[in-house]
């Protein structure tokens, strides 16, 4: 892909990145503990990822990208073993099972504190380590639900609509494992003890609705779907279909930039209904989505690239890495054969890298590199 990051970036060893020398143990798991690990070894944590034996991870898998990779079948005595000897010489555990399961396997914190004090030790589940559901199942979709998340996004006159796993997984899951297990390491380094971090993907989802918390006690939002300034009841704030059946957006809150909007348009700002009277947003809505409709959506782009009016082209997976900004900046990287997103945010002195995934390792090598215990008869 043109504009992706040099060769140089992407196969840099372990010490690239501020995280260089921290040891995360990552235990197999779903969607929010790979993505968090992915973004700690992006940023240079050596990480361990503990594979079960009858599902080896895939090498194109985006978000296994940058690990060492062992295989323990944790209930065998001495691959358990193998697993308790690294977590005690790990700084970080990650671990997205059931309430309950590591207990029983014999790797639950209390057991891994008594061997490593400082071990900071992540878990991730939808609901959390407490509460009426927290031995239930769930996914993403059902997360957001209970948060008030999953009611604000969609069309008035629709069902509220999934935004992909963005919220519940990624967003108020990965993020917040990330967030807290660094925190945690933090303050370990200070105090000498490590903690338990519970990150559950419905109190995260519930923090990224804090500005529409504040919004409804100040009355800025109505909780009605679709009739608000950021949920697409804004005729300023939305999407609109171009000539070639493609979408420009826009997000033209701001008077100066509704201004630059109206300009580029064609459109006079006294042919249309004030935007302080929510009766004519309506009447708004069908102007600009009769004059989108009047070219594609590329030369749209061209119209307003370099602009202020907040627009921009909504652009497919398979062609963001196109974009000429995109591009610019090689927001997305090939490894793998695949088109993957470069590491993210960046950094002027100690720059993350992309690593392919490892092949899978002897776990005895990978004990004698971080110095833990070996298992006996290894």
């Amino acid at each position: 892909m043109s504009g992706a990051m040099s060769e140089e970036r992407r196969n840099d060893d372990m010490s690239a990145g501020p995280l260089a020398g921290l040891k995360v143990l990552e235990f197999a798991a779903l969607g929010p503990v790979p993505f968090c690990a992915m973004l700690l070894a992006d940023m240079g944590a050596d990480v361990v990822h503990v594979a079960r034996p009858a599902a080896p991870p895939d090498p194109r898998d985006v978000m296994l990208r940058g690990r060492r990779v062992v295989t323990l079948d944790l209930k065998d005595e001495r691959d358990r073993g193998a697993a308790l000897n690294l977590a005690a010489s790990a700084d970080i555990l990650l671990e997205g099972n059931r309430p309950g399961v590591m207990e029983k396997l014999g790797l639950g914190p209390d057991v891994c504190a008594a061997r490593n004090p400082k071990l900071v030790y992540g878990r991730m589940t939808g609901w959390g380590q407490h509460g009426p559901l927290a031995a239930t199942a769930g996914h993403d979709i059902n997360y957001i639900a209970l948060t008030g998340a999953l009611d604000a996004i969609g069309n008035r006159d629709g069902a509220p609509v999934p935004p992909l796993n963005l919220v519940g997984d990624y967003g108020g899951g990965a993020m917040f494992l990330a967030f807290g297990v660094l925190c945690a390491y933090h303050e370990a380094r200070n105090s000498g003890a490590g903690q338990v971090v519970d990150a559950a993907m419905v109190d995260g989802s519930a923090t990224l609705m804090s500005l529409f918390c504040r919004m409804q006690t100040q009355r800025g939002w109505n909780g009605r779907r679709g009739e608000n300034l950021l949920d697409g009841g804004a005729p300023w704030y939305t999407t609109y279909a171009t000539a070639d059946g493609r979408y420009m957006a826009v997000g033209a809150l701001e008077e100066p930039f509704w201004n630059a909007l109206l300009e580029r348009l064609g459109i006079a700002p006294e042919a249309l209904p004030s935007r302080k009277d929510r009766s004519g947003w309506e009447t708004i809505r069908q102007v600009l989505a009769s004059r989108f409709l009047q070219r594609t959506r590329d030369e749209w782009a061209a119209v307003f690239d370099a602009s202020d009016a907040c627009v921009t082209p909504v652009m497919r997976l398979d062609e963001a890495g196109s974009h000429a900004h995109i591009r610019e900046r090689g927001t997305f990287v090939e490894l793998a054969g695949s088109m993957q997103p470069a590491p993210a945010p960046r950094f002027s002195r100690t720059p993350g890298a992309t690593r392919s995934l490892s092949a899978r390792q002897d776990v005895g090598a990978v004990l004698a590199a971080w110095d833990a215990p070996a298992v006996p008869g290894s």
